[in-house]
């Protein structure tokens, strides 16, 4: 990975649920405009990992510094987007694209000038006044990019927000997740338990171990262009690589 301003540094991370130890001493940092994933197998904690970082859970030990700073909601701009739905129902896609720049307060030219900017980069233009129940669930998916994308945060927290979706949709919405990254650079992590699509996605790859959870190796995809080509023979190597390290203990 070409030279890169660290954001994020986990420090010592360690989340225990009573006697049950999930996150374990965990070490990493996060690079400015990183697109990163986060890999390993089922139940081993990774969206508690997510949690933990983001801070939308306590820590039990250690620390995760953005800026030089603790992460903490009320200094940083942190958005999510989530494998269930999150549009509302009764707001239409503009509205719910626009929502969390309306309670920050931002103008109303300059909402206006955002949303159609992220509306056009995720291809939801056409739809803006369609409500959730008048669109498909990559559309809704796309929604919530767009949403999470537009208030240009610091950290954005994707926990398997394509899971649901059948392959061909999933793919569409990949392409047009990297698009959109590629364009606003920033900060992503992304959790997956498909290895393909971190290959697919990620400039850099977490392999996590079952519990109690620690980084077991770090996997580059830097080098790889965009869009990639999952017939390419490195990206199958690397394919290979994750599926190995993920199934191999």
């Amino acid at each position: 990975m070409a030279a890169k301003k660290v954001k994020i540094q986990v420090r010592d991370l360690c989340k225990h649920f009573g006697d049950l130890v999930v996150l374990n001493d965990i070490n990493f940092d996060i690079y400015d405009s990183e697109f990163l994933c986060v890999v390993g197998p089922t139940g081993c904690g990774k969206t508690t990992f997510c949690n933990v970082v983001t801070r939308l859970m306590p820590i039990t030990k250690g620390s995760v510094i953005m800026d030089g700073e603790p992460v903490d909601f009320k200094k940083h701009n942190i958005s999510f987007v989530f494998q269930e739905p999150s549009c509302l129902p009764w707001r239409t896609v503009w509205d719910n694209v626009k929502i969390g720049l309306e309670i920050k307060g931002y103008p109303k030219s300059e909402i206006k000038e955002r949303v159609g900017n992220v509306l056009d980069l995720t291809g939801l233009t056409k739809f803006k006044d369609f409500f959730p129940n008048q669109i498909s669930a990559g559309m809704k998916q796309r929604v919530a990019i767009a949403r999470a994308f537009v208030t240009e945060p610091d950290m954005l927290l994707m926990d398997e927000p394509f899971g649901q979706l059948d392959t061909s949709t999933r793919f569409h919405i990949e392409n047009s997740l990297v698009r959109l990254w590629q364009k606003t650079k920033q900060t992503v992590i992304f959790v997956t338990h498909n290895l393909e699509e971190a290959v697919y996605l990620s400039e850099r790859i977490l392999v996590c171990t079952p519990k109690p959870t620690k980084i077991k190796e770090e996997v580059m995809v830097d080098h790889l262009d965009y869009p990639r080509d999952i017939t390419d023979r490195e990206f199958v190597k690397i394919r290979k690589q994750v599926t190995d390290l993920v199934r191999w203990w």
